[in-house]
């Protein structure tokens, strides 16, 4: 049984491949946003180099050969994790996409489709293009270039704001302040070269301690 758990190379036969007629669906998902990216087909074949190379390969229906996503782009899905559905017949890849996954440029085949968390993500990206920036250029460069302890400062002002508008119980103010604690927040995480991953994990680290 390989359900909820990592495909190796040993485990490829163990699929379903009968019910399929050898092309097993793939579902591709961003690994940190959760964003859906895009679905394809794997052979046994694109299978293995798949988990072998690091690098998402399918096969062509259309072309009726292997292909390496991003082999003439450049916009390679390198490969976190894969696993089988609990039917053993579909897959789901988990990737950290080089550019966008769409041949439209776009970054999911699914272009409008964004979960609330994925934002989350688009923004921590935005904060992070914007470090070595001109200060003229916006807010989120000025507060880089004004320094840590000034970021700092502006995290422990919004987080008394925060607090103070969750003891009155004004909702829509407590979501503004939440907003700006959150954003200043993620400032604060870029300039001292984190991001929100480190946060999950030492939050996941926990979690598995007490459980």
């Amino acid at each position: 049984m390989l359900t909820a758990q990592r495909l190796t190379p040993q485990d490829i036969e163990k699929l379903d491949w009968e019910k399929v007629d050898n092309l097993m669906p793939v579902i591709v998902q961003h690994a940190i946003s959760g964003t859906v990216l895009m679905m394809g087909y794997m052979n046994q074949e694109a299978l293995n180099i798949t988990l072998i190379s690091g690098k998402v390969t399918f096969f062509s229906r259309t072309k009726q050969r292997l292909w390496t996503k991003g082999e003439s782009s450049g916009h390679f899905l390198n490969l976190t994790e894969i696993y089988p559905d609990c039917d053993n017949d579909t897959l789901l890849a988990l990737v950290n996409p080089v550019g966008p996954t769409c041949h439209k440029g776009t970054e999911s085949c699914f272009a409008s489709a964004q979960t609330e968390w994925g934002f989350l993500y688009e923004l921590e990206q935005l904060l992070a293009s914007r470090k070595n920036a001109s200060p003229d250029s916006s807010y989120t460069a000025r507060l880089y270039a004004s320094g840590t302890k000034r970021i700092a400062q502006k995290v422990g002002e919004e987080g008394v704001e925060t607090a103070l508008a969750a003891t009155v119980n004004d909702k829509e103010e407590l979501t503004n302040e939440a907003a700006d604690l959150i954003y200043h927040l993620l400032v604060l995480l870029q300039d001292q070269d984190l991001d929100l991953r480190h946060i999950i994990r030492q939050l996941q680290a926990r979690h598995s301690t007490k459980s």
